[in-house]
């Protein structure tokens, strides 16, 4: 079975513009780039799971493009674009038109050595290719980068959340009912506004409580509480490399119910003694998550000191 027939966010992925879950005036840009027959080159920015990437390839589809998709967190060094990028940027187009190269989680590129030679590779091939570039930190991108492309924030108001959830509501209802799978409607709301805007996540944890045959309230305390035994695992077998990697994986989760999730099974997970000083540690991160510049290494630091300083039971 290919990836692309297992993974729903993969075989429910928008072919078209029209199909994606975002606001009108975004939509509006993004379909005048068709009506126009040319996209110039895009920094994409914003959360994780909002259809960055998704919206970057319907609009390639729509006009027929061929285009060449890199991981910039797993393929971003030097040789990445020496080889893959420079070959695909070089060659003629089989379709006759411009071509394209997708960098996914761009603001994972070296800023020292790969993002100026792209900035380079902008300009030389200027004629026959362009560049989209996701992420989900801009100021990550450099300036040289920015000035060469058109950037384009995924923010959301509220006004926009309470659409944009209703909308996915019913598409995740016609997913499910597609995979003969039944649901409490409720618990789907519920998992919804647990995740909005992260349609990606979403769709993934429906998939993943799927295996039952059923989405009802039975999942609701699992959401929440598989993600912190498996975090207290790693810590507990002082694991930090997959520490890291879990880390990576849930940094879209919220901070304040992460920390307060994780201070509420402190009696489950800690040994006694322990537990104050788990409470001082999980207070000083939770008050540095409302003004740090990421996340995800906010959330390692808290990890990586309650490793350290508290016993596990």
């Amino acid at each position: 079975m290919l990836k692309e027939d297992f993974l729903w966010v993969e075989k429910y992925r928008p072919k078209t513009v029209a199909d994606t879950i975002l606001p009108i005036n975004l939509k509006s840009t993004f379909q005048k780039f068709i009506d126009q027959n040319n996209i110039p080159n895009l920094i994409l920015s914003g959360p994780a799971g909002v259809g960055k990437t998704t919206v970057a390839k319907a609009m390639l589809e729509q006009l027929g493009c061929d285009y060449l998709v890199i991981n910039g967190s797993l393929n971003g060094n030097i040789d990445t674009l020496r080889t893959e990028i420079l070959n695909f940027a070089s060659a003629v187009s089989l379709s006759g038109g411009r071509k394209y190269v997708i960098l996914d989680e761009a603001d994972y590129l070296n800023a020292n050595s790969t993002q100026p030679a792209l900035r380079n590779f902008m300009e030389e091939f200027a004629g026959n290719c362009g560049f989209i570039l996701t992420c989900n930190f801009k100021n990550r991108i450099i300036q040289p980068l920015h000035s060469r492309c058109s950037i384009i924030d995924f923010s959301f108001s509220k006004e926009d959340l309470v659409k944009l959830g209703g909308e996915f509501f019913k598409r995740a209802a016609t997913i499910l009912n597609q995979e003969n799978i039944g649901y409490d409607k409720s618990v789907l709301g519920e998992v919804i506004l647990k995740y909005l805007p992260d349609w990606r996540r979403v769709l993934n944890e429906l998939q993943r409580y799927s295996v039952s045959g059923n989405i009802d309230a039975g999942i609701l305390s699992n959401l929440k509480d598989s993600q912190i035994k498996d975090a207290v695992k790693l810590m507990k077998d002082k694991d930090f490399t997959n520490l890291r990697k879990w880390v990576g994986e849930n940094s879209d989760v919220d901070q304040v119910e992460f920390f307060h999730t994780f201070y509420k099974q402190a009696d489950d997970n800690f040994q006694q003694k322990s537990i104050p000083e788990l409470v001082l540690i999980l207070s000083k991160y939770q008050y540095q998550a409302a003004f740090v510049a990421d996340p995800e290494i906010n959330i390692m630091a808290c990890l990586t000191e309650i490793m350290i300083s508290c016993e596990f039971k």
